[in-house]
């Protein structure tokens, strides 16, 4: 088992993004862009090492990105139809292959103050050699149904950070809600049953595993999804993204749909 290599998220204060008009049609405003995520579905000019895809999300006065590396996150302001961002931080995983590119891909685009148009669902970046077209995430792939849907761990979620691991990587812990509330998965080395009461956003988990011991980071990624799924938990869906909120701690996990 490779050892951990972890990259930890660090919130960054929060500044507000300018809210005068932006790209788009005229009076289109920039904050048309924010709760939404885009992905990228073509790139002209200089490609995405690895092949991304560019993944952003505008929250708040603040830009989350990834190509499919590390994720970044920090402060945009989305005035005079240039995207402008502050000081971002970033995970820190090492990635395979043409992969460990796009990191430094992405950082040149965000730098270069490219300039953003919005058409409907469709936003486009120009900058540093490159011209994005990216689709609002929820046209692309619509919300997925907490139940029925096989979900893959991709995040452990702390208060202020996100991380995400190699071992997470490769051990996948997974978890399925039946319509009857019916839970199974794995939760890193052991396999894993219970229920799932659903009321509204909240899920509350009765989890039990076998017990079978693994080498130790496996079984740190383990004690940390199960400490979430210990009791109450606050849901949310971005279309195939799930995130799961423990109320007593706020540590949390992100999901993917399988």
């Amino acid at each position: 088992m490779s050892a951990t290599r972890v990259g930890v998220l660090l919130a960054a204060a929060a500044v507000a993004a300018g809210c005068s008009t932006g790209g788009g049609a005229p009076g289109t405003p920039a904050t048309a862009l924010m709760g939404h995520t885009f992905v990228s579905t073509g790139v002209s000019g200089t490609a995405i090492p690895g092949g991304g895809p560019l993944t952003l999300t505008f929250t708040d006065g603040r830009l989350s990105a990834t190509a499919g590396c590390n994720t970044a996150t920090g402060p945009v302001d989305l005035q005079g139809n240039t995207l402008q961002v502050g000081e971002l931080a970033s995970t820190l995983m090492a990635c395979p292959g043409d992969a460990a590119g796009a990191d430094g891909w992405q950082d040149g685009l965000l730098r270069s103050q490219p300039t953003w148009t919005l058409a409907g669902d469709t936003l486009t970046l120009k900058g540093n050699g490159s011209t994005v077209t990216l689709v609002d995430r929820k046209t692309l792939h619509p919300d997925k149904p907490l139940t029925g849907t096989p979900w893959i761990v991709t995040a452990l979620l702390r208060p202020d950070a996100e991380v995400r691991s190699v071992t997470l990587d490769e051990v996948r812990p997974a978890l399925t809600i039946t319509p009857d509330g019916q839970v199974s998965g794995s939760a890193g080395c052991n396999s894993m049953t219970g229920t799932a009461a659903i009321t509204g956003d909240e899920v509350s988990f009765r989890i039990a595993t076998t017990r079978m011991l693994c080498d130790p980071q496996v079984m740190d990624v383990e004690r940390q999804v199960l400490a979430v799924l210990d009791g109450k938990t606050k849901a949310a869906i971005d279309s195939d993204e799930l995130t799961l909120r423990n109320t007593a701690d706020n540590t949390g996990l992100k999901l993917r749909a399988d």
